[in-house]
């Protein structure tokens, strides 16, 4: 990332021309979703003419799209500095706000716009979006008590759900998972059906009861001749996690899986991903295991989703014991001792031990600092030490800090997710820090490959499983009837924010 700083004296008409240049050229980049090769470019033409409003502009829709949500803040606040009369940058700027759950600030930037651009109805409504949900975050604040004294799953009355006579779905036999169950519901939502909702609330409630008794950092052993695979980012891409068991075989006691959070968001496909996943882990506590991600937070889930998907397919209240599941997940799993896995990544300090790990009260909300913050958001760089993190949250860490920290702690590697990677995976740190990201072509437009890791027990040695996304196309058949048509006034409940409404937010043109 180059710096925002300002160059003194006149620039020269010759820059001035190659910096446009460069900003066409990184335009054509950004319209094929190649976001990286966009930044550098954007970033060549701001070395050219530094005082190019425009240019941070969009760089920062292209970090906002790379979800490098400190970066895309940072760009969009330089635009606003150079010309406060640009008004794309305070759309960049909002979303980057939202993205970072800073809600009444993104509120402002729209506001902002109303009032310079009071016929504007794009912006109209996305301030009328965005103080929904201030209002709603104030409302619930106002009525709430400590959170740890509600229990929403002890408030769910099983009994007083009926099955109806119509129903012709997957059920619990004698209130439990079984492996009958879980390939009746992988097939029943292939078809795009809904499992019913006592069912679906049984499964929510035992999985939650199963984690509480589970540490922040789960120990798994694998035997020597073993295989043990690991999986990154879901995001709701069910046809490609069934992807995922066709070509890796289903879990089981003799195949177990980790999946390395961020179940949910983003994909159309959330609520049918989750309850595959929990399913499986009733049935295979101790052969399937699950970490959350920064994405198994309230936040990320009013913006990307999540909690709009749950609400429109079941009920609000449903979305609310999701969050309360979620706060029990593991934050992390070391496998026999010798590797580490986390969703993000390290610390912003090097005496970090596992059993500060083991330590951490999970059952919350991630602070905006500190241990839990940095296992869901961190991020590894080429550089060494650490910097500000990209996204705003947590930090990045250097091949020094990987290495102090495995040698501190007597681990061979680590293993993250978290990022999205060309080819589905990427090692980095002389072969001490693996990123894995099993969602191919991620939000139906990045064209990454998907990912997944296999190892035996007795040499951990990582092996790479790639593959591309299958039927894509549904996504926006299913994107198109759940959140358009109810746009519109037809079919189903609209969700109340939807991952759709944040790329309207983004502003999608370029400059």
């Amino acid at each position: 990332m180059a710096s925002n700083e300002e160059i003194t004296g006149p620039i020269s008409q010759e820059d001035v021309e190659a910096a446009d240049k460069l900003k066409n050229e990184a335009n054509e980049y950004f319209k094929k979703q190649s976001y990286n090769n966009a930044i550098e470019l954007y970033t060549k033409a701001i070395e050219k003419n530094p005082k190019n409003a425009v240019f941070f502009a969009n760089r920062s829709i292209a970090n906002l799209r790379l979800e490098n949500f400190g970066y895309a803040l940072s760009d969009a606040s330089k635009a606003i500095e150079l010309d406060r009369s640009y008004t794309k940058a305070y759309y960049r700027r909002a979303a980057a706000y939202m993205s970072l759950g800073k809600y009444k600030l993104a509120l402002k930037d729209f506001e902002y716009v109303t009032k310079v651009r009071p016929n504007d109805q794009d912006a109209k409504m996305k301030y009328t979006e965005c103080n929904k949900i201030v209002k709603k975050i104030a409302f619930e604040k106002a009525i709430s008590v400590d959170k740890k004294e509600v229990n929403i799953a002890d408030s769910i009355n099983l009994d007083a759900m009926t099955i109806e006579d119509e129903y012709i779905g997957p059920a619990l036999e004698d209130g439990k998972v079984t492996l009958k169950f879980v390939t009746e519901l992988m097939e029943f939502y292939k078809r795009q059906k809904k499992l019913h909702k006592k069912y679906a609330y049984k499964i929510l409630i035992d999985v939650k009861a199963y984690l509480q008794k589970q540490p922040s950092l789960v120990d798994i052993k694998v035997a020597d001749e073993a295989k043990f695979t690991v999986c990154g980012d879901i995001h709701g891409q069910y046809y490609d996690l069934m992807n995922i068991f066709k070509l890796n075989g289903l879990p089981s006691e003799t195949n177990p899986y980790l999946f390395n959070g961020d179940f949910v968001d983003r994909g159309s496909f959330s609520v049918e991903c989750i309850f595959t996943l929990f399913s499986f882990k009733l049935l295979y506590p101790n052969h399937f295991y699950m970490s959350r991600g920064n994405h198994e937070t309230l936040d990320m889930n009013r913006m990307y989703g999540f909690r709009g998907e749950v609400s429109s397919k079941y009920t609000s209240q449903m979305a609310d014991l999701f969050t309360e599941v979620y706060n029990w997940l593991p934050l992390a799993h070391c496998i026999n001792g010798r590797v580490l896995v986390m969703h993000g990544g390290l610390f912003s300090k090097d005496d970090v031990t596992l059993d500060d790990i083991r330590k951490v009260d999970r059952n919350k909300q991630p602070p905006e600092d500190g241990i839990m913050c940095e296992l869901l958001w961190s991020d590894p760089q080429p550089m060494l030490g650490r910097a500000p993190s990209k996204r705003g949250v947590g930090c990045q860490f250097g091949p020094d800090v990987t290495n102090t920290f495995l040698q501190r702690n007597g681990l061979d590697y680590v293993i993250r997710s978290h990022e999205v990677k060309n080819d589905g995976y990427e090692i980095a740190h002389d072969g001490k820090c693996i990123t894995v990201f099993s969602a191919p072509n991620y939000c139906d437009t990045m064209g990454n490959l998907g990912a997944f890791i296999t190892m035996n027990g007795k040499d951990l040695k990582p092996n790479f499983t790639t593959y591309e996304a299958v039927v894509s196309y549904i996504n926006f058949i299913y994107l198109f009837l759940a959140v358009v048509v109810p746009l519109q006034g037809k079919g189903p409940q609209r969700p109340s924010f939807h991952y759709s409404l944040y790329r309207a937010f983004c502003g999608q043109t370029l400059s």
